[in-house]
């Protein structure tokens, strides 16, 4: 179970850098605080658990066998560790993963996908506002603003422009208010100098609001992920249903992925031979995988009976398995 762990850190880890990457390219043009973001993508990582899982299982049986490999520890375990003790570890451990892929999948990702999805959409539908860098910030196609202190939203000693207007403004303070998704931008004491080809003139202000209206409001399109298998199965539409049949074939396959890495753990392997096995079994997984694809592919274009997708990729699984367990160092 540690080296199961330690894999999902690391892979979800990497996985969760690069939602956290990919939200931050937005900060080029969105007002959004680290914190928001990190917070934001967490709430998306345990869907990617599921995926990943398969292949987490193959890698941890791969790294214990390689420990036990490499001291002949793997000889002794496999003389002395009866076939019953053998099927109770094997039970215990299907037990835990069978629970926690339950939990993860059909629960907890669901739930906090839902959640991510909204807090993402919040970030795509804040106007564009860059950042504070370098004494400026600049709202795409609408106003720069250069100032020399920065406490949150309220700046001092300010110089805006408008490009819309032409309007050029020296504030001694400035903030910025969110209001329904609209950013208010309040100046107080100072100048509003307006150039443009209709008008020409300078004002005195105590404090001066200039709204800027968000267009680019985008609506919350609810996908597969925000649904559980309970929930695809009894959907009327089809491509939602057969991701149910999908995700109970995924069930079969992680029971799968349990039986192989099991077994990996009990190889006895030489050196030379290490790699040809794990690329076999690295290579059939994903063989597998794009074959269970391609088979829903064509379930959503009707051109496949849904009984056929199960005898198929349970015959693909057995074959697999016999094929695992029937490897040997002279293959």
């Amino acid at each position: 179970m540690k080296y199961i762990l330690i894999n999902i850190i690391i892979f979800v880890g990497l996985i969760w850098i690069s939602q956290i990457l990919r939200i931050l390219e937005l900060q080029q043009s969105i007002a959004t605080q680290l914190f928001e973001v990190i917070k934001t993508t967490i709430l998306v990582l345990p869907s990617f658990i599921g995926p990943l899982l398969p292949f987490l299982l193959i890698i941890a049986g791969f790294f214990l066998n390689y420990k036990y490999n490499s001291t002949n520890e793997i000889i002794i375990i496999n003389q002395y560790l009866s076939k019953k003790k053998n099927l109770v570890l094997f039970s215990i451990i299907l037990l835990v993963i069978s629970i926690f892929h339950f939990v993860n999948s059909e629960i907890l990702s669901v739930n906090l996908y839902q959640k991510y999805k909204v807090q993402e959409l919040e970030i795509r539908n804040n106007l564009k506002l860059g950042l504070p860098t370098l004494n400026e910030f600049h709202i795409e196609n609408e106003v720069s603003i250069f100032f020399e202190k920065q406490n949150n939203n309220k700046f001092s000693n300010v110089n805006a422009i408008i490009f819309e207007d032409g309007q050029f403004i020296n504030a001694k303070e400035a903030n910025i208010e969110i209001k329904n998704k609209n950013y208010n931008l309040i100046f107080y004491e100072g100048e509003r100098v307006i150039f443009n080809d209709t008008e020409k003139s300078k004002t005195i202000f105590n404090k001066f609001i200039y709204s800027i209206e968000n267009n680019k409001i985008e609506i919350l399109m609810y996908d597969k992920e925000h649904f559980n298998t309970f929930e695809l199965l009894k959907s009327d539409d089809k491509e939602f249903y057969y991701q149910g049949h999908n995700r109970i074939y995924q069930y079969l396959f992680i029971l799968m992925t349990v039986i192989i890495s099991f077994k990996i753990f009990f190889f006895y392997i030489s050196k030379k031979s290490i790699f040809k096995y794990y690329t076999v079994i690295f290579i059939g997984i994903l063989i597998l995988q794009v074959i269970n694809s391609y088979m829903v592919f064509l379930l959503n274009n009707n051109n496949f009976n849904l009984l056929f997708f199960y005898l198929i990729n349970f015959l693909l699984i057995l074959f697999f398995c016999f094929t695992i367990f029937n490897l040997n160092e002279n293959n």
